[in-house]
């Protein structure tokens, strides 16, 4: 019904951004990610693209901050048993390349981090998505890249031996991945990990 609204930002909050334009005030339920993006931004113009939900008890309209992100909620909708709410938890732990990594990497324990999302739910969408979402989500997100392209090799020691020692400092492989993608599998294991962990800190 409707593929993005412009207007001003009117109001922000955690979970909800309300857009006048043209003197009617839409209000959209947004992601931690589109938040943050919104963030500071009250009474400046904003451009959220959208989704509608219809449902027998409700109608609801979901806001997101890109194209990217959009993609990404209509391709978790699309999973049996994830509605919209789940889809948004998802996307308020993840941003679109980084559940992209996830799904690529069989990574269903970092998607089941999602408020309400458990680890059936979980895998199920790694089962689903896995030969659709790298197709759906572009190589140019917002966050540096789908983590479905230029995965490191991991038979180098050195990257390895990276990627070991950032999931012990917390990160899941999908995240590890992420950080280390596209770089220089010639450099040292201690300049891998410094790089990856400013990556994985913008």
């Amino acid at each position: 019904m409707y593929y993005y609204i412009s207007g001003t930002l009117a109001l922000l909050s955690l979970s909800t951004a309300v857009i006048d334009a043209g003197g009617v005030g839409y209000r959209l339920t947004v992601s931690s990610n589109t938040f943050s993006a919104l963030a500071g931004k009250e009474g400046s113009p904003a451009k959220l693209f959208t989704y509608f939900s219809v449902r027998e008890d409700a109608m609801e309209l979901f806001g997101f901050a890109d194209e990217e992100e959009k993609k990404a909620f209509e391709l978790l909708i699309s999973v049996s048993g994830v509605g919209p709410k789940a889809a948004m938890a998802i996307l308020s732990v993840m941003t679109p390349s980084r559940l992209s990594g996830a799904v690529a990497a069989g990574d269903a324990k970092s998607i089941a981090k999602a408020n309400g999302v458990g680890a059936k739910t979980a895998a199920r969408i790694v089962l689903e998505l896995k030969d659709k979402i790298g197709k759906a989500i572009g190589s140019n997100s917002a966050n540096g890249g789908s983590l479905t392209a230029d995965i490191p090799d991991i038979g180098n020691s050195a990257v390895a031996d990276a990627q070991a020692a950032l999931m012990v400092l917390g990160y899941s492989r999908a995240e590890a991945n992420y950080a280390l993608a596209s770089l220089d599998s010639g450099l040292d294991t201690e300049t891998l990990i410094r790089e990856g962990l400013k990556r994985l800190m913008k």
